[in-house]
């Protein structure tokens, strides 16, 4: 049965409200024409409430969290003060795709690679946020691509490839029934004890190609190319990074999950990763938890997004 909250979601779009999904109980709502305020009608609703308008109220319920001056709310469907570190964690999670779809702006950039697109999730809050240039995603398991190939097939100037990136073209075992976290890597010792999954030892065979031999195709008919790269490859990021070779400057920024806490068996801490990324020319814009320990707080993974200073608009 379809909840009070998800119905509200979807009624959200046809009165002006834009919705932009971060998970399973969990959205952030926004007008271009106003920002919200939120107040507690009860223990388990809120009103959000228009600044400039206050006839037109809606009633949610569940936790609504005013996310600073952006003019957007964050909406939980459980009131339950025990999920603070998921609130948390989806308010960084839309803050930083904000962050991204303006520094894609200011910047110019016209073709996307999503690398490690899984389902299409990552391209599909950019639609949500304004970005219309060209997305290319790459996905290399067969079952995970095949919903990828559905979710972008009404979207013309969004593609899709079957194949993972890596620093040489091969082909090579990935773990898979990991959900969104299979990998090339085996899971680390912490990993395991992190996260009942990595017990299973499903594997499938996949193509892997470098990103230098993968560029030219992507960008084919763009006049004036201006990409991004966005690396979400469960510890093999770096090995991405390198399979581009001398034509990692062509890309005016990028976009890394890097490690504070390793998941996966040889996969680069966070100080290696942005050591190597600095030294390649590309400079932090920001820097946001995706994964935190429970008992200690300690975050585990960070979405870093890096910018090319030689690639800004000039005033």
């Amino acid at each position: 049965m379809r909840t009070l909250y998800r119905r509200l979601l979807d009624l959200m779009p046809r009165i002006g409200v834009r919705v932009t999904d971060l998970g399973p109980g969990t959205a952030v709502v926004s007008r271009r024409d106003g920002p919200y305020r939120a107040t507690r009608a009860d223990k388990d609703t809120w009103v959000l409430r228009r600044t400039r308008d206050s006839a037109r109220d809606e009633v949610v319920q569940g936790r609504a969290v005013r996310l600073g001056d952006t003019g957007s709310v964050l909406l939980m469907d459980s009131p339950d003060r025990q999920d603070e570190r998921r609130l948390q964690l989806a308010a960084a999670e839309y803050l930083c795709t904000q962050h991204v779809a303006a520094m894609l702006e200011l910047y110019g950039v016209n073709c996307v690679f999503d690398v490690g697109a899984n389902t299409g999730q990552y391209a599909k809050r950019l639609r949500g946020l304004g970005y219309s240039g060209r997305i290319v995603s790459f996905e290399p398991t067969s079952e995970t691509f095949a919903r990828l190939a559905r979710a972008a097939a009404d979207d013309p100037d969004w593609h899709v490839v079957q194949c993972g990136l890596g620093r040489e073209e091969t082909t090579a075992e990935i773990h898979i029934g990991w959900q969104t976290m299979n990998s090339l890597l085996p899971a680390s010792d912490y990993g395991k004890g992190r996260y009942s999954r990595f017990a299973k030892a499903d594997t499938e065979e996949i193509r892997v190609r470098r990103l230098a031999d993968v560029m030219d195709e992507a960008l084919d008919g763009l006049t004036d190319p201006r990409p991004y790269l966005k690396m979400d490859t469960q510890g093999y990021d770096l090995e991405v990074f390198a399979g581009a070779g001398e034509r990692i400057a062509e890309f005016t920024g990028m976009q890394s999950e890097v490690a504070v806490l390793r998941l996966y068996e040889g996969s680069p801490g966070m100080g290696e990763a942005v050591a190597t990324y600095e030294a390649a020319g590309f400079g932090i814009t920001g820097m946001y938890p995706v994964t935190r320990e429970a008992a200690t707080g300690r975050v585990i993974e960070f979405d870093c997004v890096l910018m090319r200073a030689d690639a800004a608009p000039t005033p």
